[in-house]
């Protein structure tokens, strides 16, 4: 029994640089489930049959399996990820009833390793495509037995043999720990009798990502009181008391009034909310402005910090090409959910649910602080 080509090899998903991430690495595991599909060669039973002296009346092929495999791997970043795992591709037979009368039946049974380079095109935060080559090392367990005139020499030959693999699909991420993916994969696979050919899996699976909580933000130490020193005698100077120093003006935009949920760049009804703040500040004159964006406590750390910083840059470049304001007078940064304005308690569960999201909603901001005004 052959295998034989059923479709196009597929193709790896070709990494671009411009697309690198320096995303936090680490490991991850999961498992596929769906149908494994081989082609029978069926002519090669005829002739096999024929230099017995039998005549093939039919056959009837089982080219139709189920197949799953688990699979560990680790991520180096984003884009590159070493995968390895176990395979079973099912069992698939043929019966040829044969002149004189009797019948050959005869299946394979393909279970093995493999150790794949990983390659994920990002196409949305959630969303990605990605292509996998790398190679196996299967178990090809053949079984024959005859009925009637047919007589079966060898009923249980064997092989074991690496080859290549290729595989491509899609994943979305249902949370940054665990995701749903859909693959195309192709097993080059040795048989038991000599043979060569494929065996295509079209599987959809889960995967979970290994990780640890969300690093939290190391508390301030405390300034150093300044140690009062006796003057040194000096005579009495009266001289007017110097001006206070400018207190910072501060305003606190709401993420929801500047944001769709889990989004970095400003809506329409955003826009309006901070050119109303630039016209509020006309030509005071001032130093420097500080633009910085909180997230909720919901998420990993890695991902709010990226979330926040984006909606942070997102609004300084607003203030910058729509109020004027210079881009060096301002600085940008996210702090992840370091600072919530909700207090412990408020707020329970850690699951997103719609109530928990409502309740956190005063912790999603973005706060302007203008320092040095006068």
């Amino acid at each position: 029994m052959k295998l034989m080509h059923a479709a196009v090899v597929a193709a790896l998903a070709t990494l671009i640089a411009p697309y690198a991430s320096a995303d936090e690495p680490g490991w991850y595991a999961g498992a596929n489930i769906g149908q494994s599909r081989s082609k029978i060669d069926d002519p090669r039973i005829t002739s096999s049959l024929l230099g017995s002296g039998f005549s093939a009346v039919a056959i009837t092929d089982d080219d139709r399996s189920t197949g799953f495999k688990v699979f560990g791997g680790y991520e180096f970043n984003r884009n590159i990820a070493l995968e390895g795992g176990y395979f079973d591709l099912g069992k698939f037979g043929f019966t040829a009833n044969t002149l004189p009368a009797g019948s050959l039946n005869g299946n394979i049974r393909l279970r093995g390793l493999n150790l794949d380079l990983v390659g994920t095109l990002p196409i949305t935060e959630r969303f990605s495509a990605f292509g996998r080559v790398g190679v196996n090392y299967a178990d090809a367990r053949d079984h024959f037995s005859g009925t009637g005139a047919v007589r079966v020499t060898d009923p249980n030959p064997r092989q074991r043999a690496a080859n290549v693999k290729f595989g491509v699909g899609l994943q979305y991420a249902f949370t940054d720990a665990l995701s749903v993916r859909t693959e195309v994969e192709r097993y080059r696979i040795n048989d038991a009798v000599g043979n060569k050919g494929d065996v295509d899996m079209i599987s959809v699976g889960l995967v979970y990502r290994f990780g640890g909580p969300a690093t939290a933000a190391a508390p301030r130490a405390a300034m150093p009181q300044p140690v009062a020193q006796a003057p040194a005698p000096a005579p009495v100077v009266m001289a007017p008391a110097p001006p206070p120093a400018p207190a910072p003006m501060r305003v606190s935009f709401s993420a929801d009034s500047l944001f769709d949920f889990d989004k970095a760049t400003i809506k329409p009804s955003g826009k309006q909310s901070l050119d109303k703040f630039t016209s509020a500040l006309g030509a005071t004159s001032y130093d420097n402005m500080t633009v910085t964006g909180h997230t909720d406590r919901i998420g990993t750390h890695a991902y709010n910090l990226k979330l926040s910083a984006r909606r942070a840059d997102a609004v300084k470049a607003y203030l910058t090409q729509a109020g004027g304001i210079p881009a060096a007078k301002i600085t940008a940064t996210g702090v992840d959910g370091a600072n919530p304005v909700t207090k412990p308690g408020d707020c329970k569960g850690n699951k997103p649910t719609p109530a928990l999201i409502a309740c956190l909603q005063p912790d999603r901001r973005v706060d302007v602080e203008v320092a040095g005004t006068k």
